[in-house]
């Protein structure tokens, strides 16, 4: 029994020092590609397709502020209060589900930072379990600035595109900082499932949705909301 309480622990700070680690470097080193990248391009091998995958990292300073702006009024708009976890959207979608609603997502920006880079998709009580986790790593070593800039650059917004710069370029034809507030709201639109929305071809619900997040950006200030991080 003993044996076996020194070989948990010592397995235990192993995982937390290689976690803890690969967190910290990524405050400072621009991810190459994300889990979520990975699994998509290990898929292509196995498909009948061989598309690239489109992705551009761009710094949080080259990015258009109107883009910003649409990424947190879409999916996150207490990010700049929270520590990673906006326990009163979970308590809401908590309180939908309980009144027979359909089970929504209450996942922060940070969360979302978290399975894209380290994880994968679906619901599971390990995969939530460590996300969590790594949630509390990235908020207790970046800066929301950070968080926010690999967000921009990681989130797929499309089948097979990723960040801002690429789908900036992909379906507009212009850099990240020349991103206007209908394009930006766009790509923001889609973000919820971007195998399923289209930025190219916008159903009436991109459209709707997009509206909406026109009007969550006018009513949080616009960019001087986020002027803090």
């Amino acid at each position: 029994m003993a044996w076996l309480l020194r070989a948990a622990a010592k397995s235990f700070i192993i995982v937390f020092a290689a976690t803890f680690l690969s967190v910290l470097i990524l405050k400072w080193v621009d991810p190459p590609t994300s889990s979520f990248m990975l699994q998509k391009t290990l898929g292509e091998l196995f498909s009948s397709t061989s598309d690239t995958i489109h992705y551009q990292w761009v710094d949080y300073a080259d990015i258009s502020a109107h883009a910003k702006m649409a990424v947190v009024a879409a999916e996150d708009q207490n990010f700049p209060n929270h520590w990673g976890f906006d326990f009163e959207a979970i308590g809401h979608a908590w309180n939908e589900r309980k009144k027979g609603g359909r089970l929504r997502g209450a996942s922060t920006i940070s969360q979302q930072v978290a399975k894209n880079l380290f994880l994968w998709s679906g619901r599971s009580y390990l995969r939530k379990a460590l996300e969590a986790y790594f949630t509390l790593l990235i908020e207790l070593t970046w800066s929301k600035q950070r968080i926010l800039e690999v967000y921009l650059n990681l989130a797929q917004t499309g089948e097979k595109t990723f960040g801002m710069g690429a789908a900036s370029e992909v379906y507009f034809d212009v850099p990240a900082s020349r991103l206007n507030r209908q394009q930006a709201t766009l790509i923001a639109a889609v973000l919820p499932n971007p195998g399923k929305y289209s930025v190219v071809k916008p159903s009436r619900y991109v459209r709707y949705r997009q509206r909406w997040i026109l009007k969550q950006m006018s009513q949080l200030g616009g960019s001087s909301y986020l002027a803090g991080l």
